[in-house]
């Protein structure tokens, strides 16, 4: 057919700016609709679904009808009815299957194409069946490249407007202007290409012209398109605001839930999932982190005295000077009527722990004046190290039992949880009580165990261990009374006498002929003194005993926890002359670039390793790693708590250089030792290295 024989298709531009505002007002309604349903599920995201499909459908509907009111053709037009009915159907269930598609993938990009292209077939499907229904006597025909070109338009608009709205690049209001504006435009364009595509033969008439016009089409278009996606939109804006409201209300209840109402600070619920979040990240990372739980001393008579609301206002400035002292390093949260607790993290030790809890002590006791009264105050604070002193779960409650520890011997100070603070709190004031009167009144003794040359078994030396004489609870267990004495300062006094006594047995052994090498136990907190090293040298110097007859003893953890400080404590010990023997080896964490570095010239095999050498190849793997380790750094290798004979033979086949162990000997006084040595009456048939009867003169000392 020539140019001449095509009636072409006339457009309005009033009218087209009038279809483009309403598709872009379409495809805003449509794009806020459909980003409620990842928010909801079940028949609630159907609802917020069909809603979307419905505003799209009548949007591109509309715009048909809108553009054909021109007339588009010089002759009257008119819709049958069914066929357009049909063809807004097909355009609504098209969008929510492409809706649904595109919501169901997510953002895959896969999806979201074959969702507009869903979208762009059912539009073009609707718009044949719109022009279908004219009733185009000829009747026209479709030039398949406009028509894909329509469809090309289309479905490139729907895909990259998808991608567009869900891109988190842009702010949320703009990333919806723009998909509405380019969807509505693409529709606009998509529409005038597809009517271009239609060859219309000249003299065509409608056969439909005398039922819906396409005025009244126009007409009803506008009007019932622009009230039904107005009415749509009202509901986002209405559902939008509600769902605001409710969020808030929500939220206010749930912070309500979550704080002290007086203090303004997270409470008791809001601290334990703090605390658990907190708990599982340091086991992830492998950190330790301290929780501090601190009690007001004495708060019953302020309230009591002056009256709830001073109380109150107690309450209100002591939480601020704990959330002062705290500040970045960790949470603050009230717990109770006069309770605080807090939690520092990440990685904190325990001289960190001390000192945060000095600054805490120091801040509550700061003079305070409220309403012009002066009201005294202090607290009691109870410390719990976790996860590697204790799960977290039990954080809280190791901590509280610390700080009722700490107030019930006298406030105003601080305490480390230990597992006697779960015991009888009475029975621990009259241990503390008695353990202060036990140096004065020699309640104190050294029992030594032998340590044995493994290839020979000649005894070689003994490990100087601490007891108690209770006049009234005879033997008390240095695990009962040891952590007494570190919590409340004795340790220092308790450390000092053990360190003069272990000299002082060497000297009397060496005065009866017998030149016993001894080992000694120091603590953390011994370690933490800076005199220590002059204090084991004035011993040495006091009882004129050679340095080389004294070793040192100090655990891996202890040792690994603080680099810089244990390198410079062992270095100021190896000049005073000492051995020093890293205990419980294999039980921490080992740090090997330091332990090359210290002067450390024994490795101690955990006893955990020994018991299991029988039945555990993990254990034999265990102790093989350390003989060889220690090996190849020139270390000496102990392995203590050895008990049958197959453990000693495992252990001299891994090449372990001393034991030491209940096999060989219990721990007995220095009177039986120097019994065994000089009259062989001993537990068992061994003998003495020769060395220990040789030079018996104290050498010269450093």
């Amino acid at each position: 057919m020539t140019p001449d024989h095509i009636v072409p298709w006339q457009f309005r531009p009033l009218l087209d700016a009038t279809a483009a505002a309403l598709a872009v007002l379409a495809v805003w309604v449509t794009v806020d609709l459909v980003r409620r349903v990842p928010h909801t599920s079940g028949r609630v995201a159907g609802l917020w679904l069909a809603a979307a499909a419905l505003s799209m459908g009548t949007g591109a509907a509309a715009l048909h009808f809108i553009t054909l009111a021109g007339p588009a053709l010089p002759v009257p037009l008119g819709s049958g009815g069914a066929l357009s009915a049909l063809g807004v159907l097909l355009g609504v269930a098209g969008s929510a299957i492409a809706l649904r598609v595109a919501w169901a993938t997510g953002t895959r990009v896969a999806g979201g194409v074959l969702a507009a292209l869903l979208w762009a077939a059912a539009w073009t499907g609707s718009q044949a069946l719109y022009v279908a229904d004219l009733q185009l006597a000829p009747a026209p025909r479709w030039a398949p490249l406009g028509v894909l070109l329509a469809f090309g338009t289309v479905a490139s608009a729907a895909c990259a407007g998808g991608l567009l709205a869900r891109t988190g690049r842009l702010p949320s209001m703009l990333r919806r202007g723009a998909s509405a504006l380019l969807g509505g435009l693409a529709l606009l364009g998509g529409h005038r290409l597809l009517l271009q595509s239609i060859e219309v033969p000249l003299g065509s008439v409608s056969l439909n012209e005398h039922h819906a016009s396409a005025g009244t089409l126009a007409l009803l278009a506008g009007v019932a398109g622009a009230s039904l996606l107005a009415v749509l939109l009202l509901l986002s804006v209405m559902e939008t605001r509600m769902r605001g409201a409710l969020q808030a209300a929500i939220a206010r209840l749930d912070a309500a839930a979550r704080t002290d109402a007086l203090t303004q600070l997270p409470n008791r619920v809001d601290f334990d999932r703090r605390l658990d979040a907190a708990g599982r990240r340091a086991e992830r990372e492998r950190q330790t982190m301290a929780v501090l739980f601190l009690g007001l001393d004495n708060f019953k008579p302020v309230n009591d005295s002056f009256g709830r609301r001073v109380g109150d206002l107690l309450l209100q400035r002591q939480a601020e000077r704990v959330r002062e002292v705290v500040d970045t390093r960790g949470e603050v949260a009230r717990v109770g009527g006069d309770e605080f607790v807090v939690l520092l993290w990440p990685d904190i030790d325990r001289d960190a722990a001390a000192a945060a809890a000095q600054q805490l002590l120091a801040a509550v006791a700061e003079p305070c004046e409220i309403e012009g009264r002066p009201i005294p105050s202090s607290c009691s604070i109870g410390i719990a190290m976790c996860p590697r002193g204790a799960a977290t779960g039990d954080a809280m409650g190791h901590a509280e039992a610390a700080a009722r520890y700490a107030k019930r011997h006298g406030g105003a100070t601080f305490a480390f949880f230990e597992p006697a603070m779960l015991g009888d709190p009475r029975e621990q004031v009259e241990l503390l009580r008695d353990l202060r009167a036990a140096v004065a009144a020699r309640q104190f003794e050294l029992v030594f165990q032998p340590k044995v040359h493994a290839p020979s078994g000649a005894i070689t030396g003994a490990e100087a261990l601490l007891r108690w004489h209770h006049p009234k609870r005879g033997m008390v267990s240095p695990a009962v009374f040891i952590p007494i004495a570190e919590r409340h300062g004795l340790i220092g006094t308790i450390g000092q006498w053990v360190i003069d006594e272990a000299c002082r047995q060497a000297r009397d052994w060496r005065d009866q002929g017998l030149r016993m090498r001894v080992a000694m136990n120091l603590s953390v907190h011994q370690l933490r003194q800076r005199d220590l090293p002059e204090r084991i040298a004035a011993a040495l110097q006091r009882h004129q005993v050679n340095p080389q007859l004294i070793t040192c003893e100090v655990t891996e953890s202890v040792a690994m926890e603080d680099a810089d400080g244990t390198r410079q404590i062992f270095e100021k010990l190896s000049k005073v002359g000492v051995h020093i023997s890293i205990d419980d080896f294999g039980t921490g964490y080992c740090n090997f670039a330091m332990l090359r570095k210290l002067p450390a010239e024994e490795l101690k095999i955990d006893r955990s390793f020994v018991l299991d050498l029988e039945t555990s190849a993990d254990a034999r793997a265990v102790v093989d790693a350390v003989v060889k380790l220690a090996q190849a750094l020139g270390r000496k290798v102990v392995a203590e708590g050895v008990e049958t004979e197959a453990q000693a033979q495992i252990l001299r086949s891994l090449g372990c250089d001393e034991l030491q162990g209940y096999l060989f000997a219990k721990p007995m006084s220095a009177k039986a030792l120097a019994l065994w040595a000089m009259n062989d009456d001993g537990p068992r048939a061994m003998e003495f290295r020769a060395s220990l009867f040789e030079e018996t003169k104290p050498a010269t000392l450093h």
